[in-house]
C-alpha cells in the first residue's frame, strides 16, 4: 500500500485509532459524518496509488486530498514534534527539503517575523492556509539587505500554537487553482486539531552549546464533545521565552578616539548583533464545530498570538558622531523593540446536503499588528536634551475575506465515476496601515557634534539606529478583491483522472487577472501512477510592499526604504507596481516498489515574469538632491520596490520512506528526501531614466545575487527511525547546498562569501516512561557544525560583528541541546 507521502507511515496506527474513536455516527450527525469522511478520504493513511472512488476535494474537508493529480507532502502532529523545534516553520524545514527557514530572519525588522521559502522561490511566493483558508499577510516587511527572505512580505506560521495542529500539507502543482491564483511556489495548509476528548502536554528545555540561547517552551491542547451528534472545541496554547544568542566578533578599530589610553585596555567584546533575539511568544487557538441541524453545522477558527521581541543592533562606539558622549560615554547598542498582536477569526456555517450539494459559507477576518521603539540610543541633533528611547512607528495589516463555496457531485453513465465540480465566490477586502513614529525619532534639532574631533560639523537627523516614520510617511492603503473560482475533477476511465481549475480576480488597484491549471493522473496499477499539471498564477503586490517606510541613520546621512508611490520614490523613477504573472510544468510519479517501500518523484519549472522586488540601494549627491527636493533631506542611499526581471526555476525533487519490521529487533523507517531547485534571470528590465541619467542601476549584480542565490539550491535529507517497545532513537543527516552571503550592498561581487556545503546531524533518544507519557533527550546540530566563515570584506563591512555567512539554512548558532517531556491525557 502506498503512503500519501514518503512520511506518513509513522503516524498510521496512531491516525487510524484516533479516528476510530472520535468518528460520530452516520446517523447521528450527517453533517459531521459527511465532513469527517471527506477528511478521512484525503488523510487516510493506506490508500493505494489507485486513488478514491470520488474524485476532487469536498468543500466540508480543512485538508487537501492526495494522490490525485496534484502533489502533496503531509506531516502528522508527531513527526513535527519529533524534530525537537518548537515552531512549525522550523519543524517543516527539518522534514520537507523543499523547505528552507533559517533560525536568523536578518538584521533589524527582518529578524522579528519566522519565514520559510518553497522550493527556493521567495516567502511570500508560497500560499499560507489554516483549515484551508487563507491566512493574512504580516504587518512587518523584511526590508533589510542582508537577511536570507529580503525584500517579502509572508503570512507567519509560526504564531500557531503546535499544539493545536493535526497535521501540516505541503501542496505544490494546482495549488493556485485550488487555493488561490498566487500559490505560485504552492500552499502550506495548516490543519488543526478535532478530537473530541483529551489533550496532551508538551514540555521543552533547550540551549546552545557555548551556554546561551536557553529556551522553555510549554505547550498544550485539550478537546471535548459538543453535544451528542458530532461536534468538537479544541483549545490550544503555547508559551516560548527565548533567550539571546550572541556570536559576533570583536570590535575593530580604536573604540575612542585616537590616543586616548582607553583603547589599549578596553574590552572590545561589545557586539551583539549577530544572534538569535530576545523573544517571549504566547500564542492561543479554538478549532470547534456544532451542528445546528441534521444537515448544517457552524464552526470557528480562531487564534491568537502576542510576541514581544528585543533585538540588539549596531554598536556605536564613543568615537562616532552619532554618540551624544555626554549620554553614553562608553558608546551605545541600540535596542529595537518589537510588540506583535495577531488574530485571525474563521466563522462559517457548513452544510452536507442543501439543493443537493455542499456548501460552505464563511467569514474571516485577520488582523496583525506591529509596534515599534527603540532604546539605549540617542538622537544626535537634540544634543544633551535627546531622549534615549523613542517611539517609532506602527504597521498594521488586516484582512477580511466572505465566502461562498460548493460542491456538487454529477453522476452520468458516460463516465465510470462521478463528477465533482467545486466552485466559490470570495470578496476580500485587504488593509495596510502605516503611523508615525513620535516627534523626537524624526526631528532635526539643530545641534551639531558637542565634542571631539568634528565639533560644530552637523550630523544626520533623527533616531540612531531606527530613523522614526515621519508623518508624510503615515497613511492607510486598501484594496478590494473579488475572486472567483471554478474546479472540476472527473475520470475519462477508472484509471485516469482529470483536474481543471482556475479563478478569475478583480483587484481594485490591479484590475482583472485570470488564471487556469489542467492536471491529469493515470494509475497503471494499484502500485503506480504518472501525473503532469500545468498552471498559471498571478500575485499581486502586497500593500506593506507598496506602502512601507523605515530609514537607518549613520553619523552624516541617512538610508531609506521608498513607499513605491510616494513623491519620493517617484523622482527616483518609481511606476505603479505590476503583479507577478507565473506559469509552471511538472510531471511526477507515485509508485509502491516493495509491501514497505514507497517513493513519490517530481520535475518542475516555474517561469515569472515582472518579478516583484526591492531595486538596488542606489545613492550619490544627486540621488540626495532630488529627495531633498521632494522633501526627505538627509537620505544618501535609498531604495524601492520594483518589477525588475523575469525568472525560471528549474528543480525536482524525491521522496522515498522504506519500512523494516525486525521482529525482535524493532521497527526500523528509513526516509530520504532530496529538492533540487536552481533560479535563473531570464530577462532584465529597462532602469527608468531619470536613474538612467545618473549612470545607476535599479537592479544590479548584488540584487540578483540576493533574488537567486541567498538560498541553497539543493538540500537532501536522510533519516532512520527506530522503534522498540518503549524505546525510541531518531537519527537524521541533512545536507544544504552551497549559497551566497552579499553582507552589504557596497560590496564587490569578489568579496561576497560564498558558503560550502554543509552536513549535519540530528540527533533524539526516547523512551516511554508510561504509555501516555514520553521523555526524549536530543540534539540538532549534534556536532556543532558551523557555516562558512565571512571572508574579511564581509566582516569589515559589517564591523566585524558577523563572523559566519548570516543567511545559514541552519543558523550560526552551533549545536542545540534539548529535554523534553510529552504527556497525553
Amino acid at each position: 500500500m502506498l503512503a500519501l507521502s514518503g512520511y506518513a507511515a509513522q503516524a498510521q496506527t496512531q491516525a487510524v485509532a484516533s479516528r476510530k474513536k472520535s468518528a460520530p455516527s452516520a446517523a447521528h450527525a450527517p453533517v459531521a459524518a459527511a465532513r469527517r469522511a471527506a477528511a478521512a478520504r484525503a488523510q487516510s493513511e493506506t490508500i493505494t496509488v489507485q486513488a478514491a472512488a470520488v474524485p476532487g476535494n469536498s468543500v466540508l474537508s480543512p485538508s487537501t486530498r492526495e494522490h490525485s493529480t496534484v502533489q502533496v507532502y503531509r506531516y502528522s502532529a508527531e513527526q513535527l514534534h519529533e524534530t525537537g523545534q518548537t515552531n512549525i516553520l522550523a519543524a517543516i524545514a527539518q522534514l520537507s527539503p523543499a523547505v528552507t527557514s533559517s533560525p536568523f530572519g536578518g538584521i533589524g525588522g527582518n529578524g522579528f517575523n519566522k519565514t520559510m521559502q518553497l522550493r527556493n522561490l521567495g516567502a511570500d511566493q508560497t500560499l499560507m492556509l489554516v483549515n484551508g483558508k487563507r491566512r493574512h499577510v504580516d504587518a512587518n516587511f523584511n526590508y533589510y539587505q542582508a537577511g536570507p527572505n529580503y525584500g517579502t512580505d509572508p503570512a507567519d506560521l509560526s504564531l500557531i500554537p503546535m499544539s493545536a495542529i493535526d497535521h501540516v500539507e505541503i501542496i505544490t502543482e494546482g495549488a493556485s487553482a485550488l487555493y488561490g491564483q498566487d500559490a505560485e511556489a504552492g500552499a502550506v495548509n495548516i490543519v488543526l486539531k478535532e478530537n473530541t476528548q483529551g489533550g496532551t502536554l508538551n514540555l521543552q528545555n533547550s540551549g546552545y552549546y557555548p551556554g546561551d540561547g536557553q529556551s522553555f517552551d510549554g505547550n498544550a491542547d485539550y478537546g471535548i464533545r459538543l453535544g451528542h451528534s458530532g461536534g468538537y472545541l479544541n483549545f490550544a496554547g503555547q508559551v516560548t521565552n527565548q533567550l539571546a544568542t550572541n556570536r559576533s566578533g570583536d570590535y575593530p578599530g580604536n573604540l575612542y578616539f585616537a590616543g586616548n589610553p582607553l583603547n589599549q585596555t578596553v574590552n572590545r567584546d561589545v557586539q551583539r548583533l549577530a544572534g538569535t533575539p530576545r523573544t517571549l511568544l504566547e500564542a492561543g487557538s479554538i478549532n470547534m464545530a456544532y451542528p445546528l441541524s441534521p444537515q448544517f453545522e457552524f464552526y470557528n477558527t480562531s487564534t491568537y498570538a502576542h510576541k514581544d521581541i528585543t533585538e540588539t543592533e549596531t554598536y556605536r562606539a564613543p568615537s562616532n558622531d552619532n554618540v551624544v558622549r555626554a549620554l553614553h560615554p562608553n558608546g551605545m547598542e541600540p535596542l529595537w523593540l518589537g510588540t506583535e498582536n495577531d488574530f485571525q477569526v474563521n466563522d462559517g456555517i457548513r452544510s452536507s446536503n442543501f439543493l443537493d450539494m455542499q456548501w460552505d459559507a464563511y467569514v474571516n477576518y485577520g488582523r496583525d499588528q506591529m509596534s515599534n521603539w527603540i532604546t539605549n540610543t540617542d538622537n544626535p541633533t537634540m544634543g544633551v536634551a535627546s531622549p534615549t528611547t523613542f517611539y517609532t512607528g506602527q504597521f498594521i495589516s488586516s484582512q477580511l475575506s466572505v465566502g461562498l463555496k460548493s460542491t456538487k457531485f454529477f453522476h452520468t453513465a458516460l463516465l465510470p465515476r462521478p463528477i465533482n465540480l467545486s466552485y466559490g465566490f470570495e470578496y476580500r477586502h485587504d488593509m495596510y496601515q502605516v503611523n508615525p513614529g513620535d516627534a523626537a525619532s524624526v526631528l532635526n534639532g539643530g545641534v551639531p557634534v558637542l565634542d571631539g574631533p568634528d565639533k560644530g560639523i552637523a550630523v544626520s537627523a533623527g533616531a540612531v539606529d531606527k530613523f522614526g516614520v515621519p508623518a508624510a510617511a503615515g497613511g492607510t492603503l486598501s484594496r478590494d478583491i473579488y475572486d472567483g473560482s471554478v474546479n472540476v475533477d472527473l475520470y475519462a476511465t477508472r484509471n485516469w483522472e482529470w483536474t481543471f481549475g482556475g479563478h478569475a480576480v478583480g483587484y481594485s488597484d490591479e484590475g482583472v487577472a485570470a488564471t487556469g491549471s489542467i492536471g491529469t493522473r493515470y494509475n497503471f496499477s494499484k502500485n503506480f501512477a504518472l501525473r503532469a499539471n500545468a498552471n498559471t498564477g498571478y500575485r499581486p503586490p502586497t500593500l506593506a510592499e507598496e506602502a512601507f517606510f523605515a530609514e537607518t541613520t549613520y553619523p552624516t546621512y541617512r538610508t531609506a526604504q521608498l513607499p513605491v508611490n510616494s513623491p519620493w520614490a517617484k523622482v527616483l523613477g518609481a511606476s505603479h507596481l505590476k503583479g507577478e504573472q507565473s506559469r509552471s510544468f511538472s510531471v511526477g510519479m507515485d509508485a509502491t516498489l516493495l509491501p514497505n517501500w514507497t517513493l513519490t518523484a517530481n520535475l518542475y519549472r516555474i517561469s515569472i515574469n515582472d518579478r516583484l522586488f526591492n531595486t538596488s540601494q542606489f545613492g550619490g549627491t544627486d540621488v540626495e538632491n532630488l529627495l531633498a527636493g521632494a522633501g526627505l533631506p538627509g537620505v544618501l542611499y535609498a531604495s524601492y520596490y520594483s518589477n525588475p526581471v523575469n525568472t525560471t526555476t528549474n528543480g525536482g525533487d524525491i521522496s522515498t520512506a522504506y519500512t523494516w519490521h525486525a521482529g525482535g529487533a524493532g521497527t526500523f523507517q528509513f526516509r530520504l528526501g532530496v529538492n533540487i531547485a536552481d533560479t535563473e534571470i531570464s530577462h532584465y528590465h529597462a532602469t527608468p531614466s531619470t536613474l538612467a541619467d545618473l549612470g545607476l542601476s535599479t537592479f544590479n549584480r548584488t540584487n540578483e545575487e540576493y533574488l537567486i542565490h541567498s538560498a541553497p539550491k539543493n538540500i537532501e535529507n536522510l533519516t532512520v527511525v527506530w522503534n522498540k517497545g518503549p524505546y525510541s532513537v531518531r537519527v537524521q543527516e541533512q545536507r544544504f547546498g552551497s549559497y551566497t552571503w552579499v553582507a552589504s550592498p557596497s560590496l564587490t561581487q569578489s568579496q561576497w562569501t560564498y558558503a560550502a556545503p554543509s552536513y549535519i546531524t540530528n540527533l533524539e533518544l526516547g523512551y516511554d516512561i508510561f504509555k501516555r507519557w514520553h521523555f526524549a533527550i536530543g540534539a540538532y546540530n549534534l556536532g556543532n557544525h558551523y557555516p562558512t566563515k565571512a571572508n574579511a570584506a564581509s566582516r569589515a563591512a559589517l564591523q566585524n560583528s558577523f563572523i559566519y555567512a548570516g543567511n545559514s539554512p541552519y543558523g550560526f548558532n552551533g549545536g542545540m541541546y534539548y529535554v523534553k517531556t510529552s504527556l497525553k491525557f
